[in-house]
């Protein structure tokens, strides 16, 4: 019998893709914003904002996820064999 925890996991491709999507975003945006045409704490304005925005979006996921772990129904074994 296999044991079953309740929780799907990730494959390592999943997280590997998960985290090469991520890290190819925030390098073109730090290129975008690197890269635009105008002063310096524009630039910075706009760096600060991403990096919030960033760190913002991190907690909401948290957030949910702790919810949904907290409210979700119990997980029930296969049918007993008899």
């Amino acid at each position: 019998m296999s044991d079953t925890s309740g929780k799907p996991q990730n494959t390592a491709a999943f997280y590997g893709q998960a985290v090469a999507s991520f890290a190819v975003a925030m390098a073109a945006t730090a290129i975008g914003i690197f890269k635009l045409n105008a002063d310096a704490w524009v630039r910075a304005f706009l760096a600060i904002a991403v990096l919030y925005l960033v760190t913002s979006a991190f907690t909401l996921a948290k957030v949910i996820r702790d919810r949904q772990d907290t409210t979700a129904p119990p997980v029930y074994p296969p049918f007993p064999k008899h």
